[in-house]
């Protein structure tokens, strides 16, 4: 993701004036940290020598300020788990975000995949949830077309496909023989989203304690249902 000059500049200013270390740059800007490492790893932080103690306090009073904000929007998303799971797909949102979502960052919500019905319910979800400024990547092979591979993907989320990020996959080549595969590249979605991150991670939290209890009263309940459905032995 390109991002304007401004905004690297004033996490700079916040480094070198503020003293902010990386973790609260990215908090006050709701930016991934490795973006704001590479925009900040050459300035020096300093800070024990050249905080003031109003410098100190205020910096205190800010990450204070994020926290409350954080556990509030927590303990909304457990607040409103109970009228949200009722509707289709949100706990298959949620499970598959325990399973292949991006955890590494408390500011980010994103998830990829090459299946265009997994990427466009969690676009939709995104959206429905209130996530604004979505942003998608798209990692491809070398012999893909990529006009093809926009127009694709901008059918499935009814979105312009020139907005989407074109990333070559480094650990591979060709796709040829291997069309089954992802045959369209593989899709993130994303948003830079503290509180929604945080409002995930209740309901996360919430659907992985009901596994916790059913596999506690019932051990073996995973298996009997996969019996059941015909996945078992």
């Amino acid at each position: 993701m390109a991002y304007p000059d401004y905004v690297k500049e004033h996490a700079r200013r916040l480094r070198t004036e503020k003293h902010l270390s990386i973790d609260e740059i990215a908090e006050r800007l709701a930016l991934p940290k490795t973006t704001i490492y590479e925009w900040v790893k050459d300035l020096p932080l300093g800070r024990e020598k050249r905080w003031s103690v109003g410098q100190r306090r205020g910096t205190e009073a800010m990450q204070a300020k994020f926290k409350h904000l954080r556990d509030n929007a927590y303990a909304q998303g457990l607040a409103e788990f109970d009228d949200l799971v009722k509707r289709p797909t949100f706990r298959d949102f949620v499970a598959l975000y325990v399973a292949e979502g991006y955890k590494r960052s408390r500011n980010t919500v994103s998830l990829c995949n090459s299946d265009d019905r997994v990427v466009a319910m969690a676009a939709g979800w995104l959206r429905a949830l209130g996530a604004t400024s979505l942003f998608y990547e798209l990692q491809y092979h070398a012999d893909q077309d990529l006009d093809e591979l926009r127009r694709h993907w901008g059918d499935v989320l009814e979105i312009d496909g020139s907005v989407i990020r074109l990333l070559p996959k480094s650990n591979s080549g060709e796709l040829h023989r291997r069309v089954w595969r992802c045959r369209y590249g593989v899709l993130a979605v994303k948003v830079h989203d503290t509180l929604l991150r945080s409002r995930l991670q209740a309901w996360i939290d919430r659907v992985r304690a009901e596994w916790a209890l059913d596999s506690a009263a019932d051990p073996r309940g995973v298996a009997k249902s996969g019996i059941a459905h015909g996945l078992g032995p």
